[in-house]
């Protein structure tokens, strides 16, 4: 078992290593035609999700039946997903769709005239919420993509450790250190999570634990409103939470990689891992039980959780297929589209339809019950301050990893959040 849990995991290495995969378009399908032509129709479908091919290449299928156009889906590597697209699509080669991150990540190439605007297509409005759609809007209100999957941040943690040390689950952020406090004397390791490539400590365990600390979706319109300065007592309260917990991560955890937490959690040397919900189709062959539970509030606090919206797709305002794109985008808002999305959807990854979807795997389902009598709110910086001159995000990202190797204090981490965003963001 263990060595199919290290098999697995290296080969998605290998898949990521690759860069560009090109999925789809078998021989039996590659025939299709538009109607009246001898052209072959075939799309592509650009995304940072090359983990995911074989659950893309089954949904594509699915629409292939219905349409006779055929989807190639071609990720590239995660890490340079933005720079990657941004560069095809300035010299016209661009997919013909594409994965759009939310809010201001993608804005930007809406504005610059690389996203169809889609605001009138069909069944957007009815079947997406208005939040859900918000995350994929330009400045003039149009929406540029339909909103496709969310995730949920939360904490794996090993069931077979925790019922050795007699552990419940942690209900406050204050049980969560002594629990880990009773782990580490036990002998165990008890967070994977490193800090080498910077961006997992930021989005899975800062932003992941952060709603709990500043009161949510409240909380945070306070902060982009002016209402709250970046340095007050919660965000101080948030940095000292990631200053606690780097105790109890590895001994080397400032050289660990996120595949490096994987795999220490994966073969049962750590005990827990702050991570998405994207990471669960990687565990499904752990050789030991496993479960998920919320990241706990401080005592006296609501308990909020990050679901945050996170993949939309996108049409090419330039490309050669406009009206099979449209049709496509059309075909996602329908009751029938969407049921195939949720179906084929890797697990972790939940729908934004307004209606009712089914979750299969009993791992997925156990995570988006997490929802359930807790507030929800999208990661702290993307709506609002990723596009400035430091963006919230490398100020956030900086300040984390200077706690937890002891170079800034929280209130030192905090001020410098609030400084740098002053330096452009106005409410």
């Amino acid at each position: 078992m263990r060595k199919r849990v290290t098999a697995g995991i290296l080969s998605l290495l290998m898949i990521v290593s690759a860069g560009l995969v090109s999925i789809g378009c078998t021989k039996s399908t590659e025939t299709h035609t538009k109607k009246g032509s001898t052209e072959k129709v075939v799309l592509t479908l650009g995304s940072w999700r090359t983990d995911d091919s074989e659950a893309w290449k089954r949904l594509l299928a699915e629409y292939e039946k219905v349409s006779g156009v055929c989807i190639q889906f071609k990720p590239i590597n995660p890490t340079n997903y933005n720079a990657e697209l941004r560069s095809q699509l300035d010299n016209g080669i661009g997919p013909d769709l594409m994965f759009a991150r939310s809010y201001t990540a993608e804005e930007e190439l809406y504005e610059k005239g690389f996203f169809a605007d889609i605001n009138d297509l069909p069944y957007l409005q009815e079947n997406f919420s208005e939040s859900s759609r918000e995350a994929w809007r330009g400045a003039d209100g149009k929406s540029f993509a339909v909103p496709i999957a969310a995730v949920v941040q939360s904490i794996y943690y090993n069931k077979e450790i925790f019922a050795r040390v007699g552990l419940p689950i942690p209900t406050t952020w204050e049980d969560l250190l002594l629990a880990c406090k009773e782990l580490k004397d036990a002998g165990y390791t008890p967070f994977a999570n490193g800090l080498a490539d910077g961006w997992d400590i930021n989005e899975c365990f800062m932003m992941g634990l952060l709603p709990n600390f500043i009161g949510g979706e409240k909380g945070r319109h306070k902060y982009e409103n002016g209402l709250r300065p970046f340095n007050d007592s919660d965000m101080i309260a948030a940095f000292t939470a990631m200053k606690d917990i780097a105790p109890y991560c590895p001994e080397n955890f400032a050289s660990l990689t996120y595949t490096d937490s994987n795999m220490l959690f994966a073969t049962g040397k750590a005990a827990m891992y702050a991570d998405g919900s994207w990471t669960l189709d990687s565990f499904k062959e752990l050789p030991f039980e496993w479960g998920n539970f919320a990241f706990p509030p401080p005592a006296g606090k609501k308990p909020e959780i990050c679901f945050h919206v996170d993949v939309g797709i996108a049409m090419n305002a330039n490309g050669a297929h406009q009206k099979e794109a449209w049709d496509f985008l059309a075909w996602l808002c329908t009751t029938e589209g969407t049921a195939v999305v949720s179906k084929y959807l890797p697990s972790g990854f939940y729908s934004m339809f307004n209606g009712a979807h089914t979750i299969t795997s009993p791992q997925s389902a156990e995570i988006y019950a997490l929802l359930t009598g807790r507030g929800q709110d999208v990661r702290f910086v993307w709506p609002k301050l990723m596009n400035g001159t430091p963006s919230g995000y490398t100020l956030m990202n900086e300040g984390v990893i200077a706690v937890m190797k002891g170079k800034k204090t929280p209130q030192q981490a905090a001020d410098a959040f609030a400084k740098g965003l002053a330096k452009w963001y106005k409410p």
